[in-house]
């Protein structure tokens, strides 16, 4: 049996009640078994405090040492709140980062997937000033590499991966930035060499995300969080699962926040976290 590891997120938060909805789907692999942990009682909702993101914390830290101990296959997170997890003395921009750290992962990515797209992060957490600096060539064969490795998982035999640009029409061939000249497309020529017609870019970003959607690419490498994050939010918000690459067992998490606004009111809406279980029993298989 597999052993799948559900973490209740800031109890404050809607995490209790879309685990509860998704616990009683019956939608899941005969042979995984579930068990959540944290305590619900440890947060009144809508009404997060240091309480609550101890609780959120204490799950975390438990789901990481179950993994290292290997008494665990994979974990799925409930949506934490990253200021109170911070205010307690959190060192980290996101569960992503502390799963990386808890399992000694440096290689590590964030990919967002949905029935519709599949985005990796080329940069994750980060102030969108800091972005140029951070973008290398290193770091989007990263996340390029980690993204091919995620899709053949999945099933696809040749997977078409598009690398976005950065800058508005990619550049504009230095007229709007250089760096797709610098660093994306000597980044996609190296990957190209080890993987022949696999991926292509640098892509206009407000161009390349209407053309995977319509199925011509597997995948996009967005530069940053957002440039990713808005088209995959605007078509897959309902389904979209947060995914940690790179880590030696999966990690998947619902792609929403606590809601600390609709917790408590049954009107949650647990699709993402049912999506969220079904990628992780897929991926830890």
């Amino acid at each position: 049996m597999r052993r799948i590891l559900i973490t209740l997120g800031d109890p404050a938060g809607i995490g209790p009640e879309i685990i509860a909805s998704a616990m009683e789907s019956r939608d899941y692999p005969a042979d995984c078994v579930f068990e959540v942990l944290g305590d619900p009682a440890a947060g009144t909702p809508g009404k997060p405090d240091a309480r609550s993101a101890r609780a959120a914390l204490d799950a975390l830290a438990t789901s990481a040492n179950r993994l290292r101990e290997g008494t665990a296959d994979a974990v799925v997170t409930g949506p934490v709140c990253k200021d109170s997890l911070q205010a307690i003395g959190f060192p980290f921009p996101g569960q992503t980062e502390f799963f990386a750290n808890a399992l000694g992962v440096s290689d590590f990515g964030m990919l967002l997937t949905g029935p519709t797209l599949t985005v990796g992060l080329a940069t994750i957490h980060e102030p969108l000033s800091a972005v140029p600096s951070l973008l290398t060539e290193k770091a989007i064969r990263r996340i390029a590499l980690l993204t091919l490795d995620f899709l053949r998982r999945r099933g696809s035999a040749t997977p078409r991966i598009a690398v976005a640009g950065l800058n508005p029409h990619a550049g504009e061939h230095g007229a709007f930035g250089d760096e797709e000249i610098r660093i994306i497309a000597p980044a996609i020529a190296n990957l190209g060499r080890d993987h022949p017609g696999v991926f292509s870019g640098p892509a206009v970003p407000d161009a390349i995300f209407r053309e995977a959607a319509l199925g011509r690419f597997d995948a996009v490498i967005a530069m940053y969080h957002d440039q990713g994050l808005i088209p995959l939010k605007l078509l897959d918000f309902d389904n979209a699962v947060n995914v940690t690459l790179g880590l030696p067992k999966p990690r998947t998490s619902p792609d929403h926040g606590t809601a600390f606004g609709i917790a408590g009111t049954g009107q949650a809406n647990p699709s993402s976290m049912i999506s969220a279980i079904r990628l992780a029993c897929e991926l830890c298989g």
